[in-house]
């Protein structure tokens, strides 16, 4: 969470408010994204979530683990692989639907076991896409200033 530290000495009150406010951002952010920037946000937020999870097995903070990782899997199930045109897109949809499915079990196989491991192994396969999908958005604004 990007506030909780200035606030962590706070009242829970003010940790409520800090949590209410980056929200707010990130709902902004959102709805004023066009899709590339929607699925760089995912991408985004599945990492961060890795990583909120690396450090909760780290604190065998059991809760904070099976939220980071519950919502990277989500992020890619109910994000990346449903939007997928599989129709459309051919086999490289297809491969992307079969390695999101895997990350989702992976991940899911985390979760259960406390495994960085799997968690390592999940964010390099995402990395490459990762930063693919970044670097189409490079190659637009250089086109954009052609």
């Amino acid at each position: 969470m990007m506030y909780s530290t200035p606030f962590g000495s706070r009242s829970p009150n003010a940790r409520g408010h800090a949590g209410a406010y980056q929200q707010v951002g990130a709902q902004t952010a959102v709805s004023s994204a066009s899709a590339h920037k929607l699925v760089s946000l995912l991408f985004e937020a599945y990492f961060t979530d890795l990583l909120r999870a690396e450090g909760a097995i780290q604190n065998k903070d059991v809760p904070a683990k099976n939220k980071a990782l519950s919502h990277a899997v989500s992020i890619v199930d109910e994000g990346l692989k449903s939007a997928l045109n599989l129709n459309a897109g051919g086999q490289l949809a297809q491969d992307l639907a079969d390695l999101y499915a895997y990350i989702c079990l992976r991940l899911t196989q985390a979760n259960l076991k406390s495994d960085t491991a799997a968690i390592e192994e999940c964010r390099n396969l995402m990395q490459p896409l990762r930063e693919a999908w970044n670097s189409i958005a490079e190659h637009q604004e250089v086109l954009n200033r052609i």
